[in-house]
C-alpha cells in the first residue's frame, strides 16, 4: 500500500533540447546531468545523434533528450538523418526547450519555428550564454521572441558556468507528470559503453583535427574486451575510424604516425576517466567513399 502512495507521487518525464549547432544544448544537459555524456567542442555539428541523459531521484525522473542542431540546408544524407533525430524531439516530449543564444539570428520562417507554432507541447525559451551578453540585450532578446513565438516560460542560463541550470531543472520537474520511472534509477544513459567511446574519439578528432576533415570521418568501435589486469578491470578496445576520401587518411595519420598517435593518447586519457578503468586502446584509418551520403552505410553507422 505504501508503495502505490509513493507511485503515485513519483513524476517522469521526457524533457527534448532543441535548437541550431553550437548554442550549448549539449553543455545543458552535461550540466543537468552532472557528467558528461554528450560531446562538447566549439565547432557546430558536433552532436550527430539523439543521446539520452537520465536524472533519477526517489521521487522524479528527468530524461533529457539532447539532438543533433537543426540544419536548415541540409548538404549530405547524414545532415537529412540529424535532422530527422532533431525533429523527432517533436513526438515523444512532455516539454520542449529551445536553447538560443544572443549570437544568432532568427526571422520566425526556419523549420523549427513552425513545428514550435504548431505543438501543444508545453516549450521554454532558453536563452544561453548569458554570462557573455549585457542584460540590456538580453532583455531585447526576450522582447524580441515575443513577436516570434510563444512560449510557456523564458529563462537565461549560462551552462557552461552552471548559472541558472538549478532554477530551470527545479522549474522542469515541477511540471512533469505523475509517471513512474521509465528508466532504472541507476541508469544515465539509454546509449551503451561503446556508443561514449567512439564519442569520445570523435571529439578529439574534432579538437586535433582542422578544416574538413573532422566532418568526414565516422568512428564505430569493432571490439570492446573486458578483462582484469592485475586484479584490477581493464578494458582493451579496438576501433576504426573511416574517412570519406583516401587524400583524408594520410592527414589523419600524420607523418611517421603522429597524429594518429596524438589522437590516440588523447582519447585514451578521456575513455579511462570516463570508464574509470585502464585501457588499451587501438585506432585504424580506413577509407568508405561518400559515406556521407550512402544510405546503407549511414544505417550500418546508426543513423
Amino acid at each position: 500500500m505504501k508503495q502505490n502512495n509513493l507511485d503515485t507521487k513519483h513524476k517522469s518525464g521526457f524533457v527534448n533540447i532543441i535548437g541550431n549547432p553550437n548554442v550549448g544544448k549539449s553543455t545543458l544537459m552535461n550540466a543537468m546531468i552532472g557528467d558528461k555524456l554528450s560531446i562538447i567542442t566549439s565547432k557546430p555539428q558536433t552532436t550527430r545523434h539523439r543521446i539520452l541523459g537520465i536524472i533519477s531521484e526517489d521521487d522524479y525522473q528527468v530524461v533529457f533528450s539532447d539532438t543533433p542542431g537543426i540544419i536548415e540546408e541540409p548538404h549530405y544524407g547524414m545532415h537529412e538523418s540529424m535532422n530527422k533525430f532533431a525533429f523527432s524531439s517533436f513526438s515523444d516530449a512532455d516539454l520542449l526547450l529551445l536553447v538560443i543564444d544572443k549570437y544568432e539570428e532568427y526571422d520566425g520562417d526556419e523549420k523549427v519555428i513552425a513545428s514550435l507554432k504548431k505543438t501543444s507541447i508545453p516549450k521554454y525559451l532558453v536563452i544561453n550564454k548569458t554570462d557573455l551578453a549585457e542584460p540590456e540585450e538580453i532583455e531585447a532578446l526576450i522582447e524580441e521572441w515575443k513577436g516570434i513565438c510563444e512560449f510557456d516560460e523564458v529563462h537565461t542560463i549560462s551552462a557552461l558556468n552552471h548559472e541558472g541550470t538549478d532554477e530551470l531543472l527545479e522549474n522542469i520537474v515541477e511540471r512533469l507528470p505523475i509517471n513512474p520511472p521509465y528508466y532504472p534509477k541507476d541508469q544515465m544513459s539509454d546509449r551503451s559503453e561503446r556508443f561514449f567511446v567512439s564519442e569520445i574519439i570523435r571529439e578529439k578528432i574534432l579538437q586535433i583535427y582542422k578544416q574538413e576533415v573532422p566532418y568526414s570521418c565516422e568512428v564505430i568501435v569493432d571490439q570492446f574486451i573486458d578483462e582484469e589486469k592485475n586484479g584490477k578491470p581493464f578494458s582493451n578496445i579496438y576501433a576504426s575510424i573511416y574517412v570519406d576520401r583516401k587524400s583524408q587518411k594520410p592527414i589523419l595519420i600524420g607523418r611517421g604516425g603522429s597524429q594518429i598517435k596524438k589522437l590516440g593518447i588523447a582519447s585514451r586519457e578521456d575513455i579511462e576517466k570516463f570508464l574509470d578503468r585502464h585501457v588499451y586502446l587501438e585506432l585504424k584509418v580506413k577509407i568508405k567513399d561518400g559515406w556521407r551520403n550512402d544510405d546503407r552505410v549511414l544505417k550500418h553507422f546508426g543513423y
